[in-house]
């Protein structure tokens, strides 16, 4: 009798393979979409505290505003504990501070950037990362993404100054094992993952015998336990100069 390939457990969706979300602060979003905040004026608020989140390789800064809302957002690099932020239309172009992307200047590096507004923020979330600001035409505002993808976006959208904190996160190696194990509880991967060609027969289609074998390509759409191995690639034909 077979065994139970991972993709077919982690398909059916136990306990095991949930995203521990009880050890988790809170979702790094922006307050509630007002027009009058994005479309002139601004609101002072205070960081009050930041946090560190299970799971997330960057640190949150939770901020309290002069009107008694609170709210977590993506800290970038150099907020403290205490620092005054301005979220507006007319806020100043000061690290921290949340502006519609199409009221901050050209040239400009951003994170937590909004595809559309009131969305609460999508791109450039991870440590380090960040999204520069190249051009402004009508109601719309070009931006060059981490990947260095170029992507347009509404100029209403907000985006917070800076770069997100934690970067070099990926640079400080895991030494050994058990810290693998702990990052992998905080987060909704499975560790270790073993080769199916190292199972024996009975485990995996790959497994058994000394010889390596290919196997044959399977469709998109094939079910958990007969999609493995090699699938398809990503993409096609040979990359030209210009395309991304």
């Amino acid at each position: 009798m077979g065994k139970r390939l991972l993709v077919q457990r982690r398909g059916r969706g136990g306990s095991v393979f949930r995203s521990p979300g009880w050890k988790h602060v809170g979702s790094a979003e922006y307050r509630a979409f007002k027009k009058e905040e994005v479309y002139g004026g601004v609101i002072s608020g205070t960081v009050v505290e930041l946090l560190h989140d299970p799971g997330r390789g960057y640190p949150l800064a939770r901020i309290k505003f002069e009107d008694g809302i609170e709210m977590l957002m993506v800290a970038p690099e150099g907020l403290s504990v205490g620092q005054k932020i301005y979220y507006g239309a007319e806020a100043p172009i000061k690290v921290g501070n949340i502006l519609p992307i199409g009221k901050i200047p050209e040239g400009t590096m951003v994170c937590n950037v909004e595809i559309r507004p009131g969305d609460g923020g999508k791109l450039a979330r991870s440590s380090g990362t960040y999204v520069t600001v190249l051009a402004h035409r009508e109601n719309k505002t070009l931006i060059q993404l981490p990947s260095k993808k170029v992507k347009e976006v509404i100029s209403q959208a907000r985006a917070t100054v800076g770069i997100v904190a934690g970067g070099g996160r990926v640079e400080k190696p895991l030494l050994k094992a058990g810290k693998k194990h702990h990052l992998s509880k905080t987060r909704s991967f499975k560790y270790p993952i073993v080769r199916g060609k190292a199972m024996g027969a009975y485990a995996h289609p790959a497994g058994g015998g000394h010889h390596p074998k290919g196997l044959t390509p399977v469709p998109r759409n094939a079910p958990p336990g007969q999609k493995v191995g090699h699938i398809a690639p990503k993409r096609t034909g040979r990359k030209r100069g210009g395309q991304k």
